[in-house]
């Protein structure tokens, strides 16, 4: 979707005194350019082939009672004793005629839908660190009140299209049940989309339950316009635990979008090998996408992507490796065989907002990129492996993918593009600084970063020699300043309120 030039400068601001952060405005991202391929046809069908031998002759351990019965109905080769299901090519195929190569998820705010599929490339916040980090106050366990902070910032950031799960754990609220706090949070300080836990089946229907209160809906209708999904991790090599299962059937059975996304970490639970890591992750996600379908044919589901390798001196995972840069990018190739949209992921093991953490994500981003991912997840505020979401790092990435998104636009090539009559008003050895085509685009012209500072060095040192982290720490900070929390009707306000102090009733002490 193009936007003319002139209006995407007019809506961006001056980063000077008291102006706004300078963001791009919202908009629907499309990759314009051909999606690179790493791997040739014959390659892919290889990784294809060794993945119907996996599924065929060694299968995937189960946990899940109920999903074993439905897989046994289904004509797979079910061992109750070991939990071990074979599936025949046969299934995959049928499964994969009844998946979507793309679909939409609504939130309460329509204007924020999210498409998966084809050409568009969508950016998540982290999900699911226990920690959470700022240069001033340090790194601390997760809480809610950082948890809401981190919400708003990215429901201030045009280029953050939807929230992640749980983007840190409160792990002052009970485990059991404070699952419902966030959504309420996700819900009420944002009208965009997030995605719910799928830790077992109670915590994935009170997401598809809150978020169908916030539209008015009923389950029924919300399983035809569906407004939330799930990331589906995969205990690999060839594991999926009952509650993953459990959650899984239970967003195939409401409709709602899943990511299958098998962990496969070369060197330790795959093989170091990327052609064999991307064989198991193959095996694994389309495992997990019959199951969707399954359920309920034509449910939502996309294809997960997360393939990394460790540090062979210490077993620590590394990320924004070049071995995650082809994965990603291959990874995308594979998607597009079985024509699914795609979930992707850049990351980085740096324990700092610092160059580290920068260079590996852009590293892994690009292959996000490349790869044609249409869900890039944990786009902004990875840092220490996944373990701690940063305040920093958030402003990082949002620099990060502002840059990307500028990068996706086409070049313009037209009469006025060409600038052939400035070339020739402007003489040999002259410049193009007072010419009318450069005055008349001169604010408009140029990507204008929040977080870059092209200060020359005495200018930089008399403004406070301020670093790019310690930049950011005044960005975050004044984001927070200029968020403004978007209107919910009253009544749907009270209702989740309602939802929400009935649910955490009746959990008590168990689980949800």
């Amino acid at each position: 979707m193009s936007e003319p030039r002139r209006k995407r400068g007019t809506e961006r601001t001056s980063n000077r005194g008291p102006a706004a952060i300078p963001q791009l405005p919202p908009r629907r991202v499309v990759n314009p350019y051909p999606p690179m391929a790493l791997l040739s046809a014959d390659q892919i069908e290889a990784i294809h082939q060794a993945s119907m031998h996996i599924l065929e002759n060694f299968g995937i351990e189960v946990m899940s009672p109920r999903a074993l019965a439905m897989f046994e109905r289904a004509g797979a080769k079910v061992d109750h004793g070991s939990m071990n299901v074979r599936v025949d090519r046969g299934m995959v195929e049928d499964a994969l005629r009844t998946t979507r190569a793309s679909y939409t998820l609504t939130p309460r705010n329509s204007a924020h839908a999210i498409h998966l599929g084809g050409n568009t490339i969508n950016f998540t916040l982290v999900a699911g660190p226990p920690n959470v980090h700022d240069m001033e106050r340090g790194r601390r366990a997760g809480n809610l009140a950082d948890y809401s902070d981190l919400v708003r910032l990215a429901q201030h950031f045009n280029c953050i299209h939807m929230l992640g799960n749980q983007v840190c754990a409160p792990i002052e609220l009970p485990a059991n049940s404070r699952h419902l706090d966030t959504y309420f949070a996700n819900l009420t300080l944002t009208d965009k989309c997030f995605h719910v836990s799928a830790i077992g089946r109670g915590r994935a229907l009170d997401g598809v339950e809150m978020m169908a209160i916030s539209r008015g809906l009923t389950l029924d209708r919300l399983s035809e316009d569906p407004g939330v999904t799930t990331i589906i991790s995969v205990n690999s090599p060839r594991r999926f635990d009952e509650m993953m299962a459990e959650g899984l059937m239970t967003m195939a059975e409401y409709g709602q979008s899943v990511a299958v996304t098998p962990f496969t970490l070369m060197g330790a639970m795959s093989p170091v090998t990327l052609a064999g890591a991307l064989a198991q992750q193959n095996a694994e996600a389309l495992f997990g996408i019959v199951l969707t379908q399954l359920v309920r044919s034509g449910a939502p589901v996309m294809y997960g992507a997360f393939t990394s390798n460790v540090d062979m001196k210490s077993g620590a995972p590394a990320f924004g490796t070049p071995e995650n840069t082809k994965a990603n990018i291959a990874s995308g190739q594979l998607a597009r065989h079985y024509n699914l949209p795609y979930r992707t992921t850049p990351g980085s093991a740096s324990n700092a907002a610092d160059a580290q953490g920068a260079y590996e994500t852009l590293m892994a981003l690009w292959g996000a990129v490349l790869g044609h991912g249409n869900l890039v997840y944990h786009a902004a505020g990875w840092q220490e492996g996944g373990l701690t979401a940063s305040f920093e790092k958030l402003i990082i990435d949002v620099e990060l993918i502002q840059h990307m998104m500028e990068f996706l636009r086409p070049i313009e090539v037209d009469q006025a593009e060409l600038a052939v009559e400035a070339l020739g008003a402007v003489p040999t050895g002259g410049h193009f600084f007072g010419e009318p085509h450069t005055l008349e685009r001169y604010a408009t012209a140029f990507y204008q970063p929040m977080l870059s500072n092209w200060q020359n060095y005495e200018a930089w040192q008399e403004a406070g020699a301020l670093d790019t982290t310690a930049r950011a720490t005044r960005l975050w900070k004044k984001a927070l300043e200029e968020y403004v929390q978007p209107a919910m009707d009253p009544g749907v306000h009270e209702a989740l309120e309602a939802y929400v102090a009935r649910r955490k009733e009746a959990i008590g002490a168990g689980e949800p």
